[in-house]
């Protein structure tokens, strides 16, 4: 009994902090994102996902120019409730045109191009992005981030950094 007491009087603090240090690294290990991804590729539980984001009303000097240098890249980086996802592939960009509705003499309504557009140009776009993610019971899982329509992205390249908005996901094989 004796000896017993001795070896605890024998551990000290420092002994227990490094006995929590170890403790927390392997939770961490075991908890990683990284791993957790890892583990869901190789269970064949990560499939490819479509994600549509639409970005209106960005300032752009050159909006088309814009659209060229995302298509190029032809990689983007994502950023889900600023929490940053990786990189995604670019499969299209499409620029859209704002619309006005005029209410004629006549009384009736009619939509022709923004009139402003020459005068102050924006980037107003529809991206599609291709990824891999989980299908849970809360939806899509993109960068350990449930994705959802209406969620906030921003999407980051060389020379862009935009926000944009969650319209469209689509999950091959469902």
């Amino acid at each position: 009994m004796a000896e017993q007491q001795n070896r605890l009087r024998g551990l000290s603090l420092v002994d227990a902090g490094a006995a929590a240090a170890v403790l927390l690294a392997v939770a961490g290990v075991i908890w990683s994102p990284k791993l957790s991804g890892a583990v869901a590729r190789a269970t064949g539980a990560m499939q490819p996902v479509e994600v549509t984001v639409d970005i209106k009303h960005v300032p752009a000097a050159d909006p088309q120019a814009l659209v060229q240098q995302i298509k190029n890249d032809g990689r983007t980086s994502l950023v889900i409730r600023n929490q940053p996802h990786g990189s995604v592939q670019v499969k299209s960009v499409t620029l859209l045109s704002r619309q006005v509705a005029l209410m004629t003499p006549q009384g009736t309504i009619t939509v022709v191009p923004d009139p402003n557009n020459s005068d102050f140009s924006t980037f107003d776009a529809r991206i599609e992005l291709q990824g891999e993610g989980q299908l849970r019971g809360g939806g899509v899982v993109l960068g350990n981030q449930a994705l959802k329509i209406g969620s906030p992205v921003e999407l980051e390249g060389p020379l862009y950094r935009v926000k944009g908005t969650v319209s469209g996901i689509a999950v091959e094989g469902n």
